[in-house]
């Protein structure tokens, strides 16, 4: 027997009928960009982060870009991020002409550790940008005192994260999306709440930002052919992919108590062997379940050759990617990361 490491088509045969219906209902609109689906999902995914907007971009990494432009981001500017997330985060912050900075991670829970966020903040930090690693929420509670207390606005990472949550200070559970200034969200066919296609998304509670983010998704225009702003792009969700987003939000929940179902499974499977599974929380959502062992690479090779599909998430860290030389950190800089790379191994996860 065969295990992939994931099989989007058993999710997608699961609600293909409704799918089938939004790919339709597109085509018989006649409507493909910026229409009715695409309003329509901003409002229900807003309301399902608890935020008050959302701003439809044509993937993750756009409305990283996005939301680092609409806040005035360029050279000079530094913004803080983590090193162990695949690269995502340093390059759109490199093409708006800031510099990255890295904060080391915690080891339990592989999110951005406060206290080496706080170390290398500088006159020069413009933003913080935690991201949510793995389906859990990074820290926010104390990124957001820190952020506060330098005036620093925060963007998260929620690519990864799609209903995943933690308390807020009065007890209440507060989902990805609705901790910082604005929040990225990715909709790659693989996430938690994946499109068949790419597509992305930018929540925030400000209505000024939110208005900034639709200018510049739209080549920067305030109105059809005016052009208001000089950073825009084309960037736009579309029709097709919103219609699917809207039919699979209504799943997602259900999805996500399956992962941690199936998590749970695993904790007690692992109970007595050398592997460490991840630290759980209540608002864990596992978009993807990591363990960390010894040998990794070896262990990995026995599952393939038992059929068993595994990959690493991710197995260099950004500062030490050859592209990112320029940024003169040497291997050490980051230990926490730099060590977890060495050790993690994600094991194939999924709700059906």
């Amino acid at each position: 027997m065969t295990i992939p490491f994931g099989d989007l088509r058993r999710q997608n045969a699961a609600i293909r009928t409704e799918i089938d219906e939004a790919i339709n209902r597109v085509l018989d609109s006649g409507w493909f960009i910026l229409g009715k689906e695409v309003a329509a999902f901003e409002q229900e995914f807003a309301a399902f982060c608890g935020a008050a907007h959302c701003v439809g971009v044509a993937s993750g990494f756009d409305a990283l870009y996005l939301a680092l432009a609409s806040l005035d981001i360029g050279p000079g500017d530094e913004v803080i991020t983590v090193a162990n997330a695949c690269m995502y985060e340093a390059a759109a912050i490199l093409q708006t002409g800031a510099m990255p900075v890295f904060a080391d991670v915690d080891s339990a829970t592989q999110n951005m550790n406060p206290t080496a966020l706080e170390a290398v903040i500088t006159s020069r930090t413009k933003a913080i940008l935690p991201v949510h690693l793995f389906g859990r929420l990074a820290p926010m509670l104390e990124i957001n005192q820190i952020a506060q207390r330098h005036g620093i606005p925060v963007i998260e990472d929620a690519a990864q994260a799609h209903g995943a949550w933690r308390l807020d200070e009065s007890g209440a559970r507060r989902k990805a999306g609705a901790w910082g200034n604005m929040a990225c969200f990715s909709f790659y066919p693989s996430k938690n709440l994946g499109a068949l296609g790419d597509g992305g998304a930018v929540v925030t509670n400000d209505a000024e930002l939110a208005e900034r983010l639709r200018r510049l998704r739209m080549y920067g225009w305030s109105s059809k052919y005016c052009t208001a702003e000089t950073s825009g792009r084309n960037s736009r969700l579309d029709e097709i992919q919103a219609a699917i987003l809207r039919v699979k939000l209504r799943h997602l929940e259900a999805g996500n108590r399956a992962r941690r179902e199936r998590a749970a499974w695993y904790a007690a499977a692992l109970a007595d062997l050398p592997v460490m599974p991840p630290v759980d929380e209540e608002g864990h959502i596992y978009h993807l379940y990591v363990v960390k062992l010894d040998q990794r690479d070896d262990v990995r090779a026995h599952l393939a050759s038992a059929g068993i599909g595994c990959d690493v998430h991710y197995p260099m860290p950004t500062h030490l990617q050859p592209a990112y030389q320029s940024l003169k950190l040497e291997p050490g800089a980051l230990p926490v990361t730099e060590r977890l790379a060495g050790c993690i191994l994600s094991l194939p996860l999924w709700p059906e």
